[in-house]
């Protein structure tokens, strides 16, 4: 006959009278996020590349419109934020599930060097927001020699 024994753990949640131990897997059983899942609210996914001249930002933005894009350039500091709407409908069989969502979506970066906000363009086609933010002359590190 095999030996059952267990060894005492003070750490288990038993041990420390965890009453609230297991109510994450009471909400993921539930999975109330879900229908918010599809939206990431609070972050635009983006490629930047660097070139001599300017910096090119390539940000996803399916399903928003232009006019509902704001871009704004302070020194080296950008800020990407658009209003996003959405509704979703599905049908199955007798029943129907409806869903709406509004809410903002917003990032903020440091570029390594300060823009010329004057010759910086933006353009949003099929779903993707480019931006070309040329770089301010004279804005490179400069080095300092240690007396």
């Amino acid at each position: 006959m095999a030996n059952h024994l267990t060894r005492f753990d003070p750490g288990t949640p038993l041990s420390r009278m965890d009453p609230f131990r297991n109510i994450d897997s009471l909400f993921n059983a539930f999975d109330l996020m879900r229908p918010l899942r599809a939206f990431d609210s609070e972050h635009i996914r983006m490629d930047v590349s660097e070139t001599d001249q300017a910096f090119v930002v390539r940000a996803d933005m399916p399903g928003v419109k232009k006019e509902d894009v704001k871009v704004s350039v302070d020194g080296n500091e950008v800020t990407i934020s658009a209003d996003v709407t959405e509704e979703q409908e599905r049908k199955e069989g007798s029943s129907m599930w409806r869903e709406r969502f509004h809410g903002q979506q917003y990032r903020s970066f440091t570029l390594p060097q300060s823009v010329d906000d004057e010759k910086a363009t933006a353009t949003c086609r099929d779903g993707v927001l480019e931006l070309t933010l040329p770089k301010k002359p004279g804005g490179g590190a400069k080095r300092l020699t240690v007396q």
